[in-house]
């Protein structure tokens, strides 16, 4: 036998215990990865697959582990999206804006940008979810180069087709090692979206079944109404208040979030239109408002909203016994505060009875303090000649023994206060 037969190399066999074992493990892990959807409500989804629908870039807000690259995993396969991952971190600048690719002549055929390999394989698909991971983590310099990408839908010489939808997701600087905060540029190109955690969704998917992300269904007859219902809103809004047009926050770390400009009120105007024609309600129509103009405008235009949706003063006038008045109490109080500004402008005895009968209505209907003030007011119109109708006597005690309670909390307060 040869010296170096000890060390010649021979063939181990397969080991058919340890090869059974990994086929084993590997049917467990097919059955845990094994789960189904169901429709659920989900007002943060709903707010996601509304953005999506309205081809506006998104930006997920949330801590790690939270589940934003999940939801977005199983958004692109509900909606049967091809996804693409790219994690903004660990890309340089030029990944974004292109690579220069010198030609034959280029002071002739100048310098094209070459654009990377996924984005080929996006436009090729001419459909898919791009998804933008880890965008706080990503330097100033790369932020600068996603302008164009989140905006334009341009990566060096390639334009991105209109097949394919953007979303983003963060994790607030405190939460991640080496983050910096978002440029003003680029968060305003976003809505935003806070991303959280809903403990019964949790249970029931660790359980395997998932809420289904569903693209809204618009109606085609509502389609025109919406538009012109959200331009109404936003115009209406910056008529009245017009520093609301442009507002840079002074904060710099609120500049890395939404904030009004008139980009984002056009993005906000998009949302309001799409929201309508599906039908969405007012919580998925607050989560994408203030996530495209900040909280403080955002608010402001809810409230316009609520209050171009009340019912015209005119039309309860006419018809108070048939009037339907809104079950919010601000909402309640804004109608009859415009009914008896509605008696003022034009008063007469046949209009201020109409108004006595919709006050008393609002009685049996609802809380009996809101008719406080309008009563009081209506019962200022008065005119000599005009006789006082039957319904005033049972709205009378009610503004009387609310003024009473009115009193006693005043005295109240005054003698907890001195007695400290």
């Amino acid at each position: 036998m040869p010296a170096c037969a000890p060390f010649a190399a021979t063939e181990t066999p397969a080991d058919p215990a340890r090869t059974s074992q990994l086929d084993v493990a590997g049917e467990l892990l097919t059955l845990l990865r094994d789960t189904t959807t169901e429709p659920r409500p989900d007002t943060q989804l709903e707010a996601l697959t509304l953005a999506v629908a309205a081809d506006l870039p998104v930006l997920l807000w949330g801590e790690p582990g939270i589940g934003k690259t999940a939801a977005l995993t199983q958004l692109a396969a509900a909606l049967d999206l091809p996804l693409t991952t790219v994690i903004a971190s660990v890309h340089e600048p030029s990944d974004f804006s292109g690579l220069p690719v010198v030609g034959d002549d280029p002071a002739e055929q100048g310098v094209p940008m070459a654009p990377p390999d996924w984005a080929v394989r996006l436009v090729r698909a001419g459909r898919g979810l791009l998804f933008l991971d880890e965008l706080s983590t990503a330097p100033p310099a790369v932020q600068a180069a996603l302008l164009r990408l989140v905006l334009e839908r341009r990566i060096g010489s390639l334009q991105l087709p209109p097949g394919i939808r953007i979303v983003a997701a963060a994790n607030p600087r405190s939460s991640v090692a080496d983050g910096w905060e978002l440029s003003p540029p680029l968060a305003n190109r976003f809505v935003h979206l806070q991303w959280t955690h809903d403990h019964e969704v949790v249970v029931r998917g660790l359980g395997g079944t998932w809420p289904r992300a569903t693209l809204p269904r618009l109606d085609p007859e509502k389609l025109p109404e919406a538009v012109s219902h959200a331009r109404r809103a936003v115009c209406g809004l910056l008529s009245a208040r017009p520093a609301l047009v442009h507002r840079l926050p002074g904060n710099e770390a609120r500049r890395g979030g939404p904030w009004p400009s008139p980009r984002s009120w056009e993005m906000t105007l998009c949302l309001i239109a799409f929201a309508t024609a599906a039908g969405s309600s007012r919580d998925v129509l607050s989560l994408l408002v203030r996530g495209t103009v900040g909280d403080g405008p955002g608010l402001e235009l809810l409230a316009a909203l609520d209050r171009m949706d009340l019912p015209d003063p005119e039309a309860l006038l006419a018809d108070p016994a048939g009037a339907a008045l809104p079950e919010r109490g601000d909402l309640r109080q804004a109608v009859l505060d415009g009914v008896v500004e509605a008696v003022r402008r034009r008063p007469e005895q046949s209009r201020w009875d109409a108004a006595w009968a919709l006050l008393a209505r609002a009685v049996e209907t609802g809380a009996p303090d809101l008719v406080v003030v309008p009563a009081t007011t209506l019962a200022t119109l008065r005119q000599e000649e005009w006789d006082v109708p039957p319904s005033i006597e049972g709205l009378a005690g009610v503004v009387s023994l609310s003024r009473r309670a009115d009193h006693a909390a005043t005295r109240a307060t005054a003698a907890a206060k001195a007695g400290r």
